[in-house]
């Protein structure tokens, strides 16, 4: 199954890739300014996300994002991704560098990761209310983790919708394979890359943000002051310019 996506737009290829706490509905406040801004702009939901339920068998996120730029014939593209979707961009900008034109990684998650004190905590909550039944409890816990102070009512009901969605399909498939893991190496990737990071975010994606020009040959950190893990939904208005200004600035000299 081809994952579920939406394409539009002129002119170099972006993919945007959501986060685990969302579905490709997150973009909305950066689809018509990418599409306007001159780019041709796909996003798409992951498997037990959106609209793409979870399958029987095991699959892979990245293998999937590849299949998906086969079907719509794009041999490069650049990804903006947030969260585990940075984590899977990551991983393809790693196993596919010539595929891979760009990078910019709103909080993203980290491959082979020790979770912090407070992330682990986070898990364990959520497993509680999870087992519990108390699947209201836990969507609550993700929208009051994951956004920050500058997120309106209306920013929080979308969170609050898409996390329930995602929950509704993971646990009605709670028996099926799911998503397999795989290792790669960071140090393979060539792309430009911007790792924006929240202020109010957990330590484990704002260290990693930090981190990352220390590994990455062409990389570097933008921390967005007053927001937490979702600036594009936080304050869509200032990341968004800082997305534009960053593929202008990169795929017009890539």
């Amino acid at each position: 199954m081809t994952l579920p996506h939406d394409v539009a737009g002129d002119g170099p290829p972006v993919v945007l890739l959501h986060a685990g706490v969302c579905d490709r509905r997150m973009w909305d406040p950066q689809w018509v300014a990418l599409i306007d801004a001159g780019y041709r702009v796909v996003r798409c939901d992951f498997r037990g996300f959106g609209d793409a339920p979870v399958p029987p068998r095991a699959y892979h996120d990245a293998d999937d994002v590849l299949a998906l730029l086969d079907v719509l014939d794009i041999e490069q593209a650049a990804f903006i991704a947030s969260s585990y979707g940075g984590k899977v961009a990551l991983e393809f900008a790693a196993r596919r560098p010539h595929r891979t034109t760009a990078l910019a990684l709103l909080c993203s998650a980290a491959p082979q990761h020790d979770s912090s004190a407070a992330l682990a905590a986070f898990s364990a909550r959520e497993d509680s209310l999870l087992d519990a039944g108390d699947i209201a409890g836990a969507v609550e816990l993700n929208v009051t983790t994951w956004l920050g102070p500058a997120a309106d009512a209306k920013t929080q009901a979308a969170v609050r919708q898409m996390q329930r969605r995602a929950f509704d399909l993971q646990l009605s498939a709670a028996d099926a394979p799911g998503s397999t893991a795989t290792r790669f190496d960071l140090s393979a990737i060539t792309a430009p890359t911007l790792a924006i990071s929240g202020e109010l975010d957990l330590p484990d994606f704002r260290d990693f943000a930090a981190h990352l020009p220390a590994i990455l040959p062409n990389a570097h950190h933008l921390e967005l002051l007053g927001v937490a893990h979702l600036p594009n939904l936080e304050r869509p208005v200032e990341t968004t310019a800082a997305l534009i200004t960053f593929l202008r600035q990169t795929l017009a000299t890539s």
